[in-house]
């Protein structure tokens, strides 16, 4: 609980609940998505309070999906269990997955039609270039799943993730993968480029990213959590709104 705010800290779990909701109450109606890392709750034992948050966001917020941040990978009866985990016991509306593995690790979770299944594509860490940008520029891994995506998708219900900071391969996904959501972390703390991400994410209609900033707005004010989260937040939306606007423009300028 090293990162926990000082005013929640004496509260155990009760504390990281509580700033957690207070952020989501500081942030709702600015947000399109909540994505909790399920690592956080896990490590301390706290998988009964982040599924009563999952829950006050569905009671509260109901427009408001959540995405379970898994990265979930394995197969057979095991990645069952994890989709099972994901959908019925925190009821997430999407979750993170890893392809690693191949189509049939993916399987479980796509069997459920009205949840949302994120792909790891090209994420946003320094050294994920080993493996996804193997064996060459030309076809490189990350496309590989991009267009393997397209042919999960029969629910339309697959995004895949696409750092912020490889913004040029961001928009190689797009190209592939048409108007596919795409879930961009990096913005923030990584130091992702927003004008960049829309420049080249942005789908025929100018929409279709859900753009990720996390420890750039949770700890934005040690002092004041909510109200530094949601100045964060704001400013952060305020900047999409106006550059998707710009480029909109630009696009019919060309057309």
């Amino acid at each position: 609980m090293v990162r926990l705010p000082a005013q929640y800290r004496d509260e155990g779990a009760a504390g990281v609940f509580r700033f957690c909701r207070d952020v989501v109450d500081a942030t709702a109606d600015l947000v399109c998505a909540f994505k909790p890392q399920i690592a956080y709750f896990a490590a301390l034992g706290l998988e009964d309070e982040l599924a009563a948050l999952i829950r006050y966001v569905h009671d509260r917020y109901p427009d408001v999906p959540v995405i379970l941040d898994a990265k979930r990978g394995d197969i057979g009866d095991t990645a069952k269990l994890y989709a099972r985990e994901a959908f019925e016991r925190f009821d997430a509306d999407a979750v993170t997955v890893n392809p690693y593995l191949g189509s049939e690790s993916l399987a479980p979770y796509l069997a459920y039609g009205d949840r949302g299944v994120i792909v790891l594509c090209r994420t946003s860490n320094p050294d994920s270039a080993w493996l996804q940008t193997y064996p060459n520029s030309e076809t490189p891994l990350y496309l590989r799943v991009a267009q393997a995506a397209v042919t999960w998708n029969t629910s339309d219900n697959v995004m895949l993730v696409a750092g912020a900071t490889y913004p040029e391969e961001l928009g190689r996904i797009r190209a592939t993968v048409g108007d596919m959501p795409l879930l961009v972390p990096g913005i923030g703390a990584q130091g992702g480029d927003l004008d960049a991400v829309l420049s080249h994410g942005m789908d025929s209609h100018g929409t279709g990213l859900v753009i990720n900033a996390s420890r750039s707005v949770l700890f934005a004010d040690p002092d004041d959590p909510p109200g530094g989260a949601r100045r964060a937040a704001g400013a952060m939306l305020d900047s999409i709104r106006s550059l998707q606007a710009s480029h909109t423009r630009d696009h019919r300028a060309l057309a």
